[in-house]
């Protein structure tokens, strides 16, 4: 099989849960989510069958049966070319949606180095808090390039601010550095 029939081809999950307590059906929602799985209705649930869903499918599924829920994985595909393609945007238009999600934070980011730079905040936990806070865009967008299969058209965009939020940071840090040696230095 190609890889452009494997991408055409999809896992569907149907998961059913008992009603109580919910805590199981938040883990099941919340890792199917985590991995990017399109909601088809009420615990049905589909990804491209490719190998970066495999574990958290496996994860689902897992947490569904120590749930005392049932699991059932089926593979399919659009009947028709169009049934495909709508599959396919489906799962970009969830995909763009993340991204949106993502391009905002790398925004908030971005505010929130030009504020410490204005209020002239140069310190070390300062600066520890916002390289954690890179590392975490960092990651997720790592984890979104993983599961946009289709490449959603905000992907592009997204690499691009996330390298400008890597500039603010280190320019930043070179500000905290240049503040704290010139503060050894000041005659006492």
């Amino acid at each position: 099989m190609t890889n452009a029939e494997q991408v055409n081809r999809w896992l569907v999950l149907v998961i059913k849960l008992p009603a109580a307590p919910s805590r199981h059906r938040v883990a099941v929602w919340r890792e199917l989510r985590k991995i990017g799985a399109l909601s088809l209705g009420q615990g049905i649930w589909a990804v491209p069958e490719v190998p970066v869903f495999a574990d958290g499918v496996r994860r689902a599924l897992e947490l569904t049966g120590s749930a005392g829920g049932q699991g059932v994985t089926l593979q399919a595909s659009g009947r028709s070319l169009e049934d495909a393609a709508r599959f396919r945007e489906m799962f970009t238009a969830a995909r763009s949606a993340d991204w949106a999600e993502f391009l905002a934070d790398c925004g908030k980011f971005e505010a929130e180095i030009a504020k410490e730079i204005r209020i002239g905040k140069f310190t070390l936990a300062e600066l520890e808090e916002e390289e954690q806070s890179l590392d975490r865009l960092r990651r997720w967008h790592r984890d979104l390039t993983a599961r946009d299969v289709f490449g959603a058209p905000e992907a592009a965009e997204a690499a691009e601010h996330l390298k400008r939020c890597a500039a603010a940071c280190e320019d930043y840090s070179e500000r905290v550095f240049a503040a704290l040696h010139a503060s050894d230095e000041a005659p006492s």
